[in-house]
């Protein structure tokens, strides 16, 4: 088959109007669990800070003769703790012709970018929190940075040959040998939440061991469901001797890290929340700053564990 001669078609034509979309596709995702599951609170100064207690070891000789002087028992303090406010920041500067022209998919470029960088900050956030980063006290030349999780839990992790703990968010863990996660492993680190007084909720992982967990044969029995052709092949809800643990994945979170968190014991403390500010106007364009300042708040990581140091390929 061939043209007519002379046939004019859409090659040949000047003039035809564009065909460009109204909608901007963004698949890049903004669910943060571990900052979403986490009591918001606030903090007033660039050092937050806040205390935990516990109780005596339960006895069995607690046993007094009838009518004897009362011994009197030793008190002991709080344990203070804190935590250094991390400022985060995203910007944009637009120019005023940008900012006039017509544009596909969205009325104003300002609006877009700020709601763009605001899902940005917001990931960050997560990112920074569920990290193994050490407390920075900063300077006029440092910034500062806040102790993140893994720098916090110690008295319930399980870690692989050579790894180490981290300390009261100011020293980070040092990583051990990577290991395949194992159906022990957890069991092992929410018997050891349990026993110290945690009630845990939560299982946190990435990706590649949420795979691994779905694959547990204690608690992943695989339904053929023949009515509507469905395979079930995943672990939402973990029924341990101690509780049911919802399984949440996390992308931001380090896949190395598998957590089993009690989150009625984390808080994000912000100094200032998320805002958005105009900068100076230093020319023909439109600058503003997104913010926050925030920390970590570990109202008792023994409340929760970690079985670190996983294969995570």
């Amino acid at each position: 088959m061939a043209q007519p001669t002379n046939t004019f078609d859409t090659y040949d034509s000047i003039g035809e109007r564009e065909d460009l979309s109204d909608v901007i596709y963004n698949i890049a995702p903004t669910d943060t669990p571990f900052l979403s599951s986490a009591a918001k609170t606030k903090a007033t100064a660039v050092l937050h800070e806040w205390q935990t207690d516990t109780l005596t070891a339960a006895s069995t000789s607690n046993a007094v003769i009838e009518g004897d002087e009362a011994t009197l028992d030793a008190i002991t303090a709080t344990t203070r703790l804190s935590n250094s406010c991390q400022i985060m920041d995203k910007t944009i500067v637009i120019t005023g012709t940008q900012e006039a022209v017509d544009k596909a998919g969205r009325a104003s470029e300002i609006a877009y970018q700020v709601a763009k960088r605001a899902k940005e900050l917001k990931r960050d956030l997560e990112s920074m929190l569920t990290t193994n980063n050490a407390e920075v006290t900063g300077s006029a030349t440092a910034a500062r940075e806040m102790g993140s999780l893994r720098a916090w839990v110690a008295t319930n992790d399980v870690m692989g040959t050579s790894g180490t703990s981290g300390s009261v968010g100011n020293t980070a863990a040092t990583d051990g040998t990577q290991r395949a996660f194992t159906e022990t492993l957890l069991k092992s680190v929410i018997k050891s939440v349990w026993s110290a007084g945690g009630n845990p909720t939560m299982i946190m992982v990435g990706p590649f061991n949420k795979q691994k967990l779905s694959g547990f044969t204690g608690n992943s029995t695989r339904f053929d469901a023949g009515a509507d052709a469905t395979l079930y092949t995943s672990v939402d809800v973990y029924a341990s001797d101690f509780g049911q643990l919802q399984v949440v994945p996390n992308r931001f979170s380090r896949d190395r890290d598998a957590w089993v968190l009690d989150m009625d014991y984390w808080g994000v403390a912000f100094l200032r929340d998320f805002t958005m500010h105009e900068l100076s106007k230093t020319g023909d364009s439109e600058k503003r700053q997104l913010l926050l300042e925030a920390t970590l708040e570990s109202r008792n990581e023994g409340a929760s564990g970690c079985v670190a140091d996983l294969t995570t390929s």
